[in-house]
């Protein structure tokens, strides 16, 4: 039997990664696979520019819609990454029958229902596990692993830029800014980290995890995001001495009213396994009704752990290119046409924990009136601890921790506590996840 010919657009890390590997184990993955793979094609923007990966035997291009059309092209690899150019590549390859495999998170979270739609009128596949936590086989172990059960939430680390600011503020004592440009020097920020430390990358990721667990549409519009750039050291010390860590956390949850979607800061008990992934680590813990809690860890980035799940997803399509499309594993899990319309919820209607931190003047009944509106809006509170004053302005600083309570009730309780006159700057909140196996 032929070797089936894979075209890769794309060749900086991740696409040299893959080459590499594909070469590399070329002998196992074809005992695997049951047929050799071979990247005869290639496109990169620079024909002359140094790579990772040894190209002889490939004919690399400029163009990469003469990969997307070329007939003996079987498989096309999308690793060139955004949502525009992408798109198009991968949506032509649809169109000309041809099977991919992409690493794209965005495109897959923004376009996955448009482009998974395409794919099933032409009936061909289009893979995607490199798309979430690099190396990690998340996606085949929700989809597939856990298919016996009904998933009733799963929480993430999912950037690993993020865990590894957190993880130096945490261990060395270093602020947020400082720790930010040492992870642009080593490579694990970009110039621009917006997505990173803003979570509108983890958002990406969780919306196609929410998806293959609980059987809905891609929705990442309605992925609420907020990012870490306003933990202070302060914060990250208060978790320590109350035995939390703050971790930036992707949290999906099915409920009565609705599927929670949400990528935030969460301060999360630090005896519990994800409290300690550090560094620039991934893992996702997931909760099914039979299985109970399984937790999914390993490299979320990098040339070859990336290239692991790329290579094991063109396996899959190899495995996959004689068999009858109505009996290969969807896309998202479920059967097409069996996609539920469970709404997102709205973040104001999750109930979950918080971390308060508030500047308060040092005087008696401060405490009492803000008890007192927490009370008002069903707030019932677990611990208090107060700081001696450390300012000019005398002022203490007060830290409590909640229990779980309507966010749109916090929201209104801190409008409040803010108003008051002994109340000095913003209330920081923190939300709170226990990740209770339950």
């Amino acid at each position: 039997m032929k070797p089936v010919q894979i075209g890769v657009l794309g060749l900086g890390t991740v696409g040299g990664g893959t080459v590499n590997v594909l070469k590399r184990n070329a002998q196992e993955i074809a005992r695997r696979a049951g047929r050799e793979i071979e990247v005869t094609h290639a496109a990169a923007r620079d024909l002359n520019k140094k790579r990772i990966c040894d190209t002889d035997g490939i004919q690399i291009t400029v163009d990469p819609f003469d990969i997307v059309s070329n007939p003996y092209v079987d498989i096309i690899v999308e690793l060139i990454g955004g949502d525009t150019l992408a798109l198009e590549l991968v949506m032509q390859a649809i169109e000309n029958g041809k099977h991919v495999v992409t690493a794209n998170k965005a495109l897959i979270a923004k376009h996955g229902n448009e482009i998974f739609a395409a794919a099933q009128a032409k009936g061909v596949v289009v893979a995607f596990e490199a798309a979430v936590a690099g190396g990690i086989p998340i996606i085949k172990a929700i989809r597939e692993g856990l298919a016996g059960n009904q998933i009733q939430w799963l929480a993430g680390i999912i950037n690993g830029t993020g865990n590894f600011i957190l993880t130096e503020m945490r261990d060395k004592g270093r602020d947020f800014d400082d720790v930010l440009k040492e992870a642009q020097q080593l490579g694990y920020a970009e110039s621009d980290p917006t997505f990173d430390v803003e979570g509108i990358d983890a958002a990406h990721k969780l919306t196609i995890l929410a998806s293959i667990a609980f059987g809905i549409p891609l929705q990442f519009e309605s992925a609420y995001t907020e990012g870490i750039t306003n933990i202070t050291q302060e914060d990250v010390l208060f978790a320590e001495e109350l035995g939390y860590r703050i971790k930036h956390l992707g949290v999906s949850r099915k409920t009565d009213k609705g599927i929670e979607l949400r990528v935030h800061p969460t301060l999360i008990p630090e005896k519990r396994l994800l409290a300690n992934v550090d560094g620039v680590m991934n893992a996702v813990l997931v909760q099914g009704d039979a299985v109970g809690p399984t937790l999914y860890y390993g490299a979320g980035a990098g040339a070859e752990p990336t290239a692991s799940a790329v290579v094991a997803d063109l396996v899959d399509v190899v495995r996959a290119l004689t068999s009858d499309p109505e009996n290969r594993v969807p896309h998202l899990a479920f059967q097409a046409g069996t996609l539920s319309d469970t709404p997102i919820l709205s973040i104001d209607d999750v109930h979950t924990a918080y971390y308060l931190r508030m500047m308060a003047s040092d005087k008696p009944g401060v405490l009492a009136e803000v008890t007192k509106i927490l009370g008002e809006h069903d707030i019932s509170i677990e611990a208090i601890i107060q700081k001696e004053p450390a300012n000019e302005q005398n002022d203490a600083c007060v830290i409590m921790l909640t229990h779980r309570v309507l966010e749109k009730n916090m929201n209104a309780a801190i409008k409040s506590i803010e108003a008051l006159d002994s109340i000095h700057d913003r209330v920081t909140r923190i939300r709170m996840e226990m990740l209770n196996a339950n």
